[in-house]
């Protein structure tokens, strides 16, 4: 038997049943529409829990049902033993899966204790306690330590009156809230380069419950985690300064040491070809913290991603690519229009954007990519339309292959706890969910333009989608004319949305003429098609990706850190 086994879950749970149209709502991460990455958390805790002498277990539930149809996420939960199960709710998208694995879970283990935690479950505590499958809410950021006290309370039978942030349920039913006191200011605590979680695998030989996204062995990139908070408050993010006050008791960020991050960076770079993804803007903490971190990893020639949460001069573009000569850029102005990016939170010109570019390409940048967003503040169609336009006079004048710009549209929900989700009507948002409840019904809709949580005062939900496929279809073509995708993908890619776009519409005929029950049926009829339609919407996926060639692991060390031959 384990002590705790973590369950991610599909967003929707029997999501190989229904037809739902996803369309573009995850072309720019790594996980598919039913975002089965877990999140970062579960690599934390669990090094956090082994460490303390707890035998815990990850089993990625949603990439397990993406890879095969004939894994039954039923059967396995009915098979594991264990104290306890922990069950994330971090991104809203997983309203619906979450809370069905749950209810699966008591199913078959009606005495064994559900944890939830995550940013939506920390903010969505008190509806989820009273939810019948949930015994206990984590809140807040940091859950390494709570987890352990309460582990320890779970083994011993005692009540959980002394675990800091957690949410529960007394055996009479009563609610409790202990006070939100754990709020680390420092990540040095942590364990972060993945070693522990390699053993885990080898011991339990268990990869395919472990992988942190369904595509992940050809693509195995690992993130860093840099710093727990915020210092921008942009408007529509859930980790912003002001969610983070609001939701972790957060007022300033906590930081990884930066030679414990060169550290990281060393270790998981040792392991695989795939990027290592620096999580979080390195300047946040400061110019003395990011040339120790610069002099510490110095030499690592891996490809490292780093993001940019506003404009980097000449100067920190050379110390960057000095320390690290394989480095990414990442960089979400999400709108090329000063108004737009203004009342998003980003407060910097179009100058300093086009400076920024210009100085990583003079250093040797490998790639550059430019995320822009559809559905923002102020953005009407029109502007939304016209980054395209702008896209197109940046790769005219940056025209060597290593600027990519992406669009996107900012999808299905707003993020609880953002300036845009607790102040919709100063920013110009209408919401069409407040609870939970409301967030796990959208998801039950037929395509993503109904299953938006919003609109806003410049584009409704039709807007949105047109806007989002025409912008979309607009920069494949620009990216096939400069070259920046093969003609074979571009006419693959103007395909999926013209079929999108196709499906789209008689799906909305479909819902002014059928009942609901003949509208199931009707759906399940076009599901081959919509299945077909709901990956690379947009973009193709793999635009994202960078080469790793025919090998993406390190195959040596990656069995010598599972066997414990090294540290």
């Amino acid at each position: 038997m384990y002590d705790l086994v973590f369950l991610h879950a599909p967003s929707v749970y029997d999501f190989r049943e229904r037809a739902t149209l996803w369309g573009p709502i995850s072309d720019l991460v790594p996980s598919t529409p039913v975002f089965d990455m877990y999140p970062v958390g579960f690599a934390t805790m669990l090094a956090h829990l082994q460490g303390a002498g707890f035998d815990v277990r990850i089993a990625n539930l949603a990439a397990r049902m993406v890879r095969s149809e004939r894994f039954d996420p039923d059967r396995f939960v009915a098979g594991v033993a264990s104290r306890a199960f922990g069950i994330d709710l971090h991104w809203l998208p997983h309203a619906h899966g979450a809370l069905a694995l749950a209810e699966r879970v008591k199913a078959h283990h009606p005495e064994t204790p559900v944890i939830m935690g995550g940013y939506s479950a920390t903010y969505f505590h008190e509806e989820l306690i009273r939810n019948a499958s949930v015994d206990y809410v984590l809140r807040g950021d940091s859950t390494e330590v709570p987890l352990e006290r309460l582990m320890e309370h779970i083994v011993a039978g005692s009540t959980p009156i002394d675990v800091p942030n957690l949410t529960w349920k007394d055996d009479r039913g009563a609610v409790h809230v202990n006070p939100l006191t754990y709020v680390p200011d420092s990540l040095d605590h942590l364990t972060l380069d993945y070693h522990p979680m390699v053993r885990s695998v080898v011991r339990h030989v268990d990869l395919a419950n472990a992988m942190p996204f369904s595509h992940w062995l050809e693509y195995p990139i690992m993130a860093s985690l840099t710093v727990k908070g915020c210092t921008q408050n942009c408007t529509i993010c859930g980790g912003s300064a002001y969610a983070g006050r609001h939701l972790s008791g957060r007022s300033t960020p906590a930081f990884r040491s930066p030679e414990l991050l060169a550290k990281d960076v060393r270790r998981l770079g040792a392991l695989s070809r795939a990027p290592v993804f620096l999580l979080g803007d390195l300047r946040q903490a400061g110019k003395d913290y990011t040339r120790r971190f610069f002099r510490a990893v110095q030499g690592h020639k891996g490809p490292v991603i780093v993001e940019f949460f506003y404009p980097v001069d000449r100067a920190y573009a050379e110390e960057l690519a000095g320390a690290l000569p394989n480095f990414i850029v990442e960089f979400s102005p999400e709108s090329h229009d000063p108004d737009v990016r203004d009342a998003s939170g980003k407060h910097y010109s179009t100058k300093g954007m086009e400076q920024t570019i210009d100085a990583c390409l003079a250093v040797g940048v490998k790639r550059f990519d430019l995320f822009f967003m559809i559905g923002l503040s102020k953005q009407t169609a029109e502007s939304a339309l016209a980054t395209v336009d702008y896209c197109r006079m940046l790769l005219a004048r940056f025209d060597d292959g290593r600027l990519i710009p992406f669009t996107s549209p900012l999808a299905p929900f707003l993020d609880p706890g953002s300036r845009a989700y607790e102040q919709a009507e100063q920013h110009g948002y209408v919401r069409h969910a407040q609870t939970l409840e409301d967030h796990r019904r959208l998801l039950m809709q037929p395509t993503w333009k109904h299953i938006l949580s919003y609109e806003t005062l410049w584009m409704d939900r039709d807007t949105l989608a047109d806007v989002t496929y025409e912008a979309g279809l607009r920069l494949n073509r620009l990216k096939r004319t400069v070259g920046l995708v093969s003609v074979d993908k571009a006419e693959e890619t103007e395909e999926r949305i013209g079929e999108a776009r196709a499906l789209m519409r008689q799906v909305d005929m479909l819902i002014a003429a059928k009942e609901p029950a003949g509208l199931e049926a009707e759906l399940r009829a076009l599901k081959s098609r919509i299945d077909k339609a709901n990956t690379s919407t947009v973009c193709d996926k793999a635009e994202l990706d960078v080469g790793v060639g025919p090998l993406p692991f390190k195959l040596i060390n990656l069995l010598s850190v599972g066997l414990g031959l090294q540290p």
